[in-house]
């Protein structure tokens, strides 16, 4: 395979390149675009036992934030801010030059991340303080901050993400307080995404005010250490935000939404709080560290498959795609070991179903006026704009982030993988480590590269813009660390009966409930918004108000009957009202005094409730822990399906007034230490460690990895580079292809295929399966797949085969209902699967492992955990073959152009660009389309040759 140099768009000169009246104008509204720096010597750098083979990536550039000057630019000559996208072009280039990567050339495609810059190349140095400095390389721009104090430390992280995150961190903060709309415009994606977060975790500012001082008064020292590095940090972006204000070097957004007047700078940036810090906490645990729930509508598929099938035969068979521990599924920890949890118990108590036809989802919208009334939701008002600002006009017109973000954030947001190898099977002796989150693809990144070292902090990698007092992920001294969604469920839905505080008889409308016996008023939370076009967002004045109902047992979603009584099911989270507790692990595993080995980096990921996958690697060792807050769940309680809301189906010494309860000990916890490899892509974590959704079967995209590694530690000698391979040929690689093709192939080829336009169609899916079943271009930049008939062939048989294998024998309501839970497909192409389009993260959720057990089960091959009967032409292997092939008729007829309608970015019929990953634009700056890669986001490449002594 052909391989070229990585590219970056070209940087040029502002001054350079805009010429004649829109350059002066552009200019003039711009003066004093760069803040000042100080002269560019490096800070001493921090003791380093990674000996450059530590290496990490963040596409597409350290540089989130630009000026009006810069935006407009960008819009009228594609230039781009300094920094903005020079890690793009690396990114983008292991897809094409993987095959022949070695140890020394891996830093063409990633950045060494040792501590510290050398004086060579120190870009700029910026002292916001005298006890802190804030260094940038001159080849990504990257801060490497350094304090000598504590208070000086957190300052100038603080300032830093000022300088690279302003914009997206007011950004993130409104979405937390519910406030989106209001601050970006009412743009229908803006509504669509406020309305799916905020129920999920509406706050009071008394609400976020008491879980800062929950962490102050009740987590001892390092909690009061933790909340005054929070403040420092919010003091440090404070001062930043209003030195750019003041130097009129902001970002460009705040013009262009109506916050700031490009002309006169009258405006403001609304100072940040600690608060705020709270409510962006709450939107990245939601999307990535929650698990859980959706425990209705689980009932209401459980209920499809008894009304087919009758009580016990229809939850067998909905039982069997559930898949709560499927025997098949891959799992990270492999050496047999078994973790107990959340499994279906034998006699459940406390189950609460609804009556058949009584769901009704709890109503969140009310008082529309304007824009936001549905007859008026596209009615557009552009706001009279300067000609040399036109180009800029109605770039929010279509949102700022996609609509469906957070829905079903608990299932689908799981991303991120993990490759470690034990240094019993590498060349050097020593573990490698390639490992990172896989958070979605924006312009500028959610998570900002950053260095930290000062008193108890010293850690290079990334943290969540906003939040980012300490490194989430990455690397201290002589260890490195990261994580992957994990999933397990943390979440569960009650059933509360209502009541009337009159004594009169409750309906489902009712806004009381018993609360141990005692009619109890619920709690309303409120959240009113307006919004009026901008030049930004050209959306008709508009208001709403958005309304939920709080109880003691969490956030009503829905009301019914049960048993013919009115309920009302509510949804609690264990880490609600925590949303930040997590701090203090974050704040151990940056602390070098504190993590020293594998033991004490255990017991800091024991501090953090989010639901997530933990690995380690150091010199010495490799290690897993699963972290979360995990309820303790009385005997008999079934976490799949709504429980009675009544003391004995509590949680274990659950306590309203915090939300806090019993969780299982970490030794209960998946966790291991030094087995010969681990890989994890939000897969299964261990035996009896039951699934939460309904995702983790017989075929997972962590077999593509698996396979891979397990070939590796089988060979010996696994260095950086050969791991890296495994991880990028995995992220190339259509697991239908890989995963489920054959037995496909064994079907249709169980008697000679007469057709000849099959029988091609079908030699082509051959041909692509034995080169790999790969999504790649043929060379870099050729934009062409080596086999393209074959995947087209295959993106447009999938959804067809698998109706027609499985609808029959479901029926068409029990068929639906299933697929309500789990999708048919999520290939990378543009408008397949729940991520929506051009999203990079692919095939973690479809009916792939479904498909391939009833298809070995028609067979007649072994199959542990069957599914509850034989599907494709009723189990018949003659009937399933011509099943097979006429929907592999309907897919061969149907052309490219329908296959890949097309978007905003690729025309209809482009297979390639439909793939691509591009990155979704929350400011003024966007970025070419890159080679698709089912790859984190930011990642890590490790393997350290000694450790401290």
């Amino acid at each position: 395979m052909l391989w070229r140099s990585p590219r970056t768009t070209q940087h040029r000169s502002l001054r350079g390149t805009l010429t004649g009246t829109a350059a002066a104008a552009v200019f003039v509204l711009t003066a004093g675009l760069l803040s000042p720096a100080g002269q560019a010597t490096a800070a001493e750098p921090a003791t380093d036992y990674c000996g450059h083979q530590c290496a990490d990536i963040l596409p597409p550039g350290a540089n989130g934030s630009a000026t009006l000057m810069e935006i407009l630019g960008h819009r009228l000559f594609g230039t781009q801010p300094a920094h903005a996208d020079d890690q793009l072009g690396p990114y983008d280039a292991l897809a094409a030059g993987y095959p022949s990567l070695t140890d020394d050339t891996l830093t063409q495609f990633f950045n060494d991340s040792s501590f510290g810059v050398p004086d060579g190349q120190v870009g700029s140095v910026t002292r916001p303080r005298d006890d802190v400095t804030i260094t940038r390389d001159k080849k990504n721009g990257v801060p490497h901050v350094k304090g000598s104090t504590r208070y000086g430390t957190e300052f100038g992280a603080g300032y830093a993400a000022g300088q690279d995150r302003l914009w997206l961190i007011d950004l993130f903060r409104h979405i937390g307080r519910g406030e989106l709309t209001s601050f970006a415009g009412g743009a229908l994606a803006n509504q669509g995404l406020e309305q799916e977060f905020w129920p999920q975790a509406p706050y009071t500012e008394q609400d976020l005010e008491k879980q800062v001082a929950y962490i102050r008064t009740s987590q001892g020292a390092r909690g009061k250490q933790a909340m005054d590095d929070a403040q420092a940090y919010i003091d440090g972006l404070n001062a930043y935000r209003v030195k750019a204000k003041d130097g009129r070097y902001f970002p460009g957004e705040y013009d262009l939404t109506g916050k700031i007047d490009p002309i006169t700078n009258a405006g403001e940036i609304q100072p940040f709080k600690v608060t705020d810090m709270i409510a962006l906490a709450s939107v990245v645990g939601g999307l990535f560290g929650g698990g859980g729930g959706g425990e209705v509508d689980q009932a209401l598929s459980l209920l499809k498959s008894q009304q087919k099938y009758g009580v016990r035969r229809g939850t067998e068979i909905w039982e069997s795609f559930r898949g709560r521990d499927d025997p098949e599924a891959v799992t990270t920890i492999h050496d047999g070991t078994r973790f107990p949890y959340g499994a279906k118990p034998k006699n459940p108590l406390g189950e609460a179903l609804p009556d058949k036809g009584t769901v009704e989802t709890e109503p969140l919208v009310f008082d529309r006026e304007g824009s936001a009334k549905p007859a008026q939701a596209t009615k557009r008002t552009p706001v009279e704009a300067p000609a040399r600002l036109k180009p800029l006009q109605g770039m929010y017109d279509k949102g700022v982030l996609p609509a469906d973000m957070f829905r079903n954030s608990e299932s689908k947001k799981g991303m991120s993988n993990a490759l470690l190898v034990s240094g019993k099977h590498t060349a050097s002796g020593h573990p490698v480590a390639v490992f990172g989150p896989q958070t979605g693809y924006f312009a500028p990144q959610l998570l900002m590269m950053q260095e930290l070292q000062g008193p108890g902090i010293s850690a290079r990698g990334v943290s969540f813009a906003g939040v980012g007092m300490y490194i989430q992920l990455g690397r201290g001294q002589d260890y490195a660390w990261s994580a992957t969604s994990a999933g397990q469920d943390i979440t569960d839905t009650y059933a509360v009966d209502l009541c009337e505080p009159s004594g009169a008889k409750p309906t489902k409308q009712s806004t009381s409930y018993l609360f141990h016996g005692t009619c109890t008023p619920m709690e309303k939370l409120e959240r009113k918004n307006a919004w009026k076009p901008t030049l930004a967002d050209s959306t008709a004045a508009g208001s709403y108000r958005m309304q939920v109902f709080r109880t003691k047992y969490g956030i009503v979603t829905h009301r019914a009957t049960v048993g013919g009584k009115p309920v009302a099911y509510t949804s609690l989270r264990s880490t609600y009202r925590h949303e930040a507790d997590s701090i203090i692990g974050f704040q151990m595993l940056n602390d070098p005094s504190y993590v020293k080995n594998a033991a004490t980096f255990e017991k800091a990921a024991q501090h953090i409730s989010y639901a997530f996958n933990w690995f380690y690697a150091d010199s010495r060792d490799i290690a897993y822990y699963n972290s979360g807050a995990n309820p303790v769940r009385p005997d008999g309680v079934d976490a799949t399906f709504p429980v009675k809301a009544q003391k004995a189906y509590e949680w274990r010494d659950f306590d309203p007034a915090d939300n806090t309860a019993a969780y299982t000990p970490p030794s209960q916890h998946p966790n291991s230490l030094n087995q010969d490899y681990y890989v994890s892509w939000n897969n299964k974590q261990a035996k009896g460690f039951g699934a939460a959704n309904f995702s983790l079967g017989a075929v997972h995209r962590a077999d593509l990895l698996d396979g891979r590694v397990k070939r590796l530690v089988a060979d010996g000698g696994v260095t950086r580079a050969s791991l890296t391979q495994a991880m990028e040929e995995a992220a190339v690689t259509d697991l239908r292809g890989e995963q489920v093709l054959p037995e496909i192939l064994k079907v249709v080829r169980s008697k000679p295929i007469d057709d000849p336009a099959l029988n091609k169609a079908v030699q082509q899916l051959e041909a692509w399966r034995k080169a790999g079943a790969q999504r790649n271009q043929t060379a870099a930049g050729s934009h062409t797949y080596a086999h393209p008939d074959a995947v087209r062939v295959m993106d447009a048989w999938w959804p067809l085969l698998v109706k027609a294998e499985f609808e029959p024998g479901l029926g068409a309501g029990l068929y639906r209902a299933l697929t309500g839970e789990l999708a048919i497909d999520e290939s990378p192409s543009a408008g397949h699967g729940p991520t929506g389009s051009h999203a990079g993260s692919a095939f973690q959720y479809g009916w792939w492992g479904y498909a391939d057990k009833d298809l070995r089960t028609v067979l007649g091959q072994p199959v542990k955990g069957k599914l509850g009967a034989a599907y494709c032409g009723g189990g018949k292997l003659a009937a399933c073959r011509d099943t097979l092939l006429a929907t592999l008729a309907q897919a061969v007829a149907k052309p490219a152009t329908e296959v890949y309608p097309g978007d905003d970015a690729c025309k209809a019929g482009d297979q390639w660009c439909s793939d691509t990953i591009i990155h979704r634009a929350l400011g003024g700056i966007t970025h070419r389309a890159i080679q698709w890669q089912n790859r984190p986001t930011y990642q890590q490449v490790v393997e350290f040759p000694s450790h401290r002594p």
